[in-house]
C-alpha cells in the first residue's frame, strides 16, 4: 500500500485519511470529518471503490461525513468501538454547542473489537482499544504505521476535558502506546505526523513536563 492520502477537513482541521489500493481498485477511508463531497471526489479520481469506513472514535469532527459518504457509497460498513455509541449518537448535540452545521450519521455497522485484525492492500492492522479522549478510542496499528486518531499527537495529546473523557484511562492508553517500537509513524486526528520515538523523547505529556488536563 501507498502512503495515504490526508486531507484537513473541517473547522476542527481534522485528519481524515484516505488509503488506496490502486491495483485492486478499492479504497477505504479513516474518520471523515467533514466535506463529503470533495471526499468523494478524490475516490472518483482515482477510480476507487470504496470497502469501509474506519473510525477511530466517534467525536463530530472525525464523523461528519459519514451520512453524504454513505450516499454516495449505499452499503458501505462504516466500523465503531460499541463503547462509543453514545458519543456518536449524540454527536448532533456538540455540534449544536459549537453552532456548526452536522448531519447525524445513520448508526455504525459493524463492531471493533480489542486485538482484531483488519487487512488491506496487504497490510494488516491491529485495533488496540486505547480509551481515555472517548471510551471506545481505538489505534489502528500496523508494522509501520499507526492510525491513531486523537490519542496522540505531534508534541500533545488528545482532549480530556470532553463530556465522557477520562484523564487516567487517558494516561493508561498512552503508556500502553508507548510499548511500541520507535519507528512506527503516528498518523493523528490532528497535526503533522510524527513518531513514536520522536514523542517519546519530546512529548510533555509522555516525558513528564506537562500533566493531563482533567476535566
Amino acid at each position: 500500500m501507498t502512503d495515504p492520502a490526508v486531507f484537513v477537513v473541517g473547522a476542527f482541521q481534522e485528519n481524515c485519511y484516505l488509503l488506496h489500493d490502486a491495483a485492486a481498485g478499492t479504497a477505504i477511508l479513516i474518520d471523515p470529518g467533514d466535506d463529503p463531497i470533495r471526499l468523494c471526489a478524490e475516490l472518483e479520481r482515482r477510480a476507487a471503490r470504496l470497502t469501509a469506513i474506519w473510525l477511530t472514535h466517534a467525536h463530530l469532527d472525525h464523523i461528519g461525513a459519514v451520512e453524504g459518504i454513505r450516499r454516495a457509497w449505499p452499503g458501505v460498513p462504516v466500523h465503531l468501538h460499541p463503547a462509543d455509541t453514545e458519543v456518536y449518537d449524540f454527536a448532533w448535540r456538540a455540534a449544536a454547542m459549537y453552532n456548526l452545521p452536522f448531519e447525524q450519521p445513520a448508526p455504525a455497522d459493524r463492531a471493533f473489537a480489542e486485538g482484531e485484525t483488519l487487512t488491506f492492500a496487504g497490510e494488516s492492522f491491529t485495533v488496540w482499544h486505547l480509551p481515555g479522549h472517548s471510551p471506545g478510542h481505538v489505534a489502528l496499528i500496523s508494522a509501520t504505521r499507526i492510525f491513531g486518531g486523537d490519542l496522540l499527537l505531534q508534541g500533545s495529546i488528545g482532549r480530556t476535558d470532553l463530556p465522557r473523557s477520562e484523564p487516567a484511562a487517558m494516561a493508561a492508553s498512552l503508556e500502553r502506546l508507548m510499548t511500541l517500537p520507535d519507528h512506527l509513524i503516528v498518523h493523528p486526528g490532528h497535526g503533522p505526523a510524527t513518531t513514536i520515538g520522536a514523542e517519546r523523547a519530546s512529548n510533555p505529556f509522555l516525558t513528564g513536563a506537562a500533566r493531563i488536563p482533567r476535566t
